[in-house]
């Protein structure tokens, strides 16, 4: 596969020189020009998949050769400007003249890969080049398992029938939701979020299906989603009347608010997810018969990490990029060292595991670089928690308080990581009022990060 190009404008040297070796080291092919001269005789030989490109240099300017580019319709590849402090808003200036983005100077590590990646990802394909990245969310890995989920996903997408996407707890389901979303001819409208274990027991119905009262209706989760996509979290833990309603609603294509005297049509589709095995639970009595079959049309798996192992050095990218833009942590990268011990570590708890031990790394580590120690200390840690929680299932012989104790432990850190540590989220799950609920952490000795 061809390596990205990218052209490095700049009269610094030392610039010059930083920039290449950073980019080298993320696996692009870089060419640099010292000035305007250099740089237009390069864009023609070397074709760049993105410029980058200084503002200020003797003879003629960043700006100047923008424009100049730009009036003899040269600028296929995006162009981001650097610029030092004082030239800002001449580099706001420059976005006008087709510029992509700029970035200051001194510049940062982590925003200089993250502003390139967006360019090449915003910018044209050429023949024999890679083509950009799609927009919209997309199961990530080159692994024979995650190409087939994609294939899959993307045939379900032309059908609007329902679809189940099942998979180990941890595996990324909602992902799958949402590149089936914007795949499907209903991208335009609304991705609506009905997470089970979030609704509030003898109100579950009417908020799913709305609430009529005093001539006045209050709309539930299926009128949220109208014109759009309904995706319903782990349909496994519904219980009995909804799973009725569901089932109702696609077998009719309506469905009745609660304490409603006429039906109301279902324009929306509806995707479920899974982590219990829907046959067994078929068997047990435990799930509608005629709501499998119909959500069964189009079976969907997420295959566990441990089935794609050859994907984690791109699930570490990708989220250390987006906990770098979301939440603003500090840019970190992972040796290959510390890439290969994680290739051969087990993932029980699948990509959100994955997610989680990136997120630590990023918040506790001070190098740029992720060693093969600190990985090994996290696992550590993962494998303690895992432990734990094993040991609080197996305590039926410890005296009733301390089996208690041990259980909601162990229940509310697994409950902490599945909501991404957010106190709200668990004291809804848990039915407990949140300051009850930090009343109890403090009791078990729950840290909160």
């Amino acid at each position: 596969m061809t390596r990205r190009n990218i052209l490095v404008v700049d009269d610094e040297p030392d610039i010059r020189g930083l920039v290449r070796e950073i980019l080298e080291d993320e696996g692009f092919t870089v060419s640099v020009a010292q000035d305007a001269a250099e740089a237009r005789g390069l864009i023609r030989r070397c074709e760049p998949d993105m410029v980058l490109l200084d503002i200020w240099m003797p003879g003629v300017d960043g700006i100047s050769l923008l424009k100049e580019w730009k009036q003899a319709d040269q600028l296929a590849p995006p162009v981001v400007m650097m610029s030092g402090h004082g030239n800002v808003e001449t580099a706001v200036e420059a976005t006008r003249y087709g510029a992509y983005d700029f970035i200051e100077k001194p510049l940062s590590t982590a925003k200089l890969l993250l502003t390139v990646k967006h360019a090449l990802a915003s910018g044209p394909a050429r023949a024999g080049r890679r083509p950009a990245a799609p927009a919209g969310p997309v199961p990530i890995g080159k692994s024979r398992p995650m190409a087939d989920l994609r294939a899959q996903i993307a045939r379900a997408a032309r059908h609007g029938t329902p679809a189940l996407i099942q998979g180990e707890a941890g595996t990324d389901k909602t992902l799958c939701a949402r590149y089936l979303h914007a795949l499907s001819d209903r991208r335009a409208g609304p991705f609506v979020t009905l997470k089970v274990w979030t609704l509030d027991g003898e109100r579950a119905t009417a908020e799913v299906f709305g609430a009529e009262a005093h001539n006045e209706t209050r709309p539930g989760y299926l009128d949220q989603a109208r014109g759009g996509t309904l995706f319903v979290e782990d349909i496994g833990e519904l219980d009995g009347p909804l799973q009725a309603g569901l089932q109702a609603m696609l077998e009719t294509g309506k469905f009745t608010p609660d304490d409603g005297a006429r039906p109301r049509a279902a324009d929306l589709r509806l995707v479920a997810a899974t982590r219990f095995d829907l046959a067994e639970r078929l068997a047990e009595g435990r799930f509608r018969e005629d709501l499998y079959y119909q959500l069964n049309v189009l079976p969907l798996t997420a295959p566990p990490l441990r089935a794609h192992r050859e994907d984690i050095p791109a699930l570490l990218e990708y989220y250390v990029e987006h906990l770098i833009e979301r939440e603003g942590l500090p840019y970190r990268r992972f040796s290959i060292a510390a890439q290969n011990r994680l290739r051969g570590y087990a993932w029980p708890g699948n990509e959100r595991e994955l997610k989680n031990l990136a997120q630590r790394l990023l918040i506790l580590g001070a190098d740029e670089i992720i060693d093969i120690a600190e990985v090994e200390a996290a696992l550590r840690q993962n494998e303690h928690k895992e432990s734990r929680l094993a040991a609080a299932q197996a305590g039926f012989d410890l005296p009733l308080r301390e089996a208690r104790e041990n259980f909601e432990k162990a229940y509310l850190e697994y409950q902490l990581a599945r909501a991404n540590g957010s106190v709200s989220k668990v004291a809804s799950a848990a039915g407990i009022e949140r300051t009850h609920l930090y009343r109890k952490l403090k009791l078990l000795g729950i840290e909160l990060k």
